[in-house]
């Protein structure tokens, strides 16, 4: 009797099994840290890169990215705006990420999302979250991330 021979091709996938969107999301970073590390954490050439970031992002993401960019530049100025795997950020004196925009069309998801790091002083208790889901903004949502922001460089 001889042994069962296996058929079946096994076959590699690229990328250690990551959708292509993560792959160009992980390059992105990779080209981020380098630019970081060339012009020195240079506050004009992070916002230049996050203002291009959000340029080319689609509508109604544009609009609340523009939106919320603003909302940080005036009530946490002491962030610096750059790119984080090719999403607008801002980052606290450090190089650290505080908060971030990222587009439903980046890993085409349902809605964008404002999101915090760790180095955001949101901690309150066991639990509290740390990203939402956006739609659109209206004075409401924008009083909120007001708020999130202020606290979270406080």
């Amino acid at each position: 009797m001889s042994p069962k021979t296996d058929t079946k091709k096994t076959t590699k996938t690229s990328g250690a099994g990551f959708t292509a969107e993560e792959n160009a999301a992980m390059k992105a970073r990779a080209q981020e840290m380098k630019a970081e590390a060339r012009a020195s954490k240079d506050k004009a050439a992070g916002e230049s890169a996050a203002l291009e970031a959000i340029a080319a992002m689609k509508e109604p993401d544009r609009s609340m990215a523009k939106r919320i960019h603003e909302i940080i530049k005036a009530n946490a100025p002491a962030l610096s705006p750059k790119t984080w795997y090719g999403m607008p950020a801002y980052a606290d004196k450090d190089g650290k990420v505080v908060c971030f925009f990222q587009t439903k069309y980046k890993f085409n998801y349902k809605y964008a999302t404002l999101g915090f790091q760790d180095a955001a002083n949101l901690d309150e208790g066991a639990m509290w979250p740390v990203a939402f889901a956006l739609i659109k903004l209206t004075a409401t949502e924008e009083a909120k991330i007001t708020a999130l922001v202020k606290k979270a460089v406080s």
